[in-house]
């Protein structure tokens, strides 16, 4: 897995690609903690992520507990075919902003 990073001052991107699985997601996690409390909208590009496992979507969960939890947003862009396929199983496409 690959993360860019994009900090435009009131908002940072981080582009995601490659798996997002038990391995790989402690690195996304750790990014999110880092910006949680600093910017008010955190988007993450999950176009490039081929696969996401029950742990990546722990870490997008805790993303969007987080930055809510601190007066800020959540934003996923671009979902992957197999990524929304994931949200929409898990009912997380509801509860999630996707764009």
């Amino acid at each position: 897995m690959e993360i860019l990073e994009k900090n435009t001052g009131d908002a940072v991107e981080l582009i995601v690609s490659g798996r997002l699985d038990t391995t790989t997601s402690p690195q996304l996690e750790s990014r999110v903690h880092n910006f949680a409390k600093t910017t008010k909208l955190l988007v993450l590009d999950l176009s490039a992520v081929e696969y996401i496992s029950s742990a990546g979507l722990r870490v997008v969960l805790l993303a969007h507990k987080l930055m809510v939890g601190n007066n800020g947003k959540l934003l996923l862009r671009k979902p992957s075919e197999f990524c929304r396929q994931v949200f929409e199983a898990t009912g997380m496409d509801s509860a999630l902003n996707i764009e």
